[in-house]
């Protein structure tokens, strides 16, 4: 058996990490972007429409924003992992946690005006 496959310029071994860090946003930006289509659903059904759908909405989008700059993401960490410079995701981070937060107030907003 070979040992590990190493890519020309990447230091320090196979980079396996960068391939799992692409898989793990994109299990993130997926759950956001169906969390917020599927709450926006329910909403929809118990007929509560209005404001409430909103926040599931804008979790539906940021989701499918992540989605849509996996390949773009993906590209520039290698890049980084090959210049040995580090990298800023801040855009995808507060992207992500925007539709975090949107899930949860528009479940608090959903439960709240169901219950009542």
């Amino acid at each position: 058996m070979t040992g590990p496959r190493t890519r020309p310029g990447t230091p320090g071994g196979p980079g396996l990490h960068s391939e799992r860090t692409r898989l793990a946003w994109v299990r993130a930006a997926a759950a956001l972007a169906g969390c917020g289509l599927g709450a926006a659903g329910a909403a929809f059904r118990h007929g509560v429409a209005g404001a409430v759908t909103v926040p599931f909405v804008l979790a539906a989008l940021s989701g499918a924003v992540l989605l849509v700059r996996t390949g773009v993401r993906y590209r520039h960490v290698e890049r980084a992992l090959v210049e040995g410079r580090t990298l800023d995701p801040g855009l995808d981070v507060r992207l992500a946690w925007l539709g975090a937060l949107c899930v949860a107030a528009g479940a608090l907003v959903l439960v709240i005006t169901l219950a009542s």
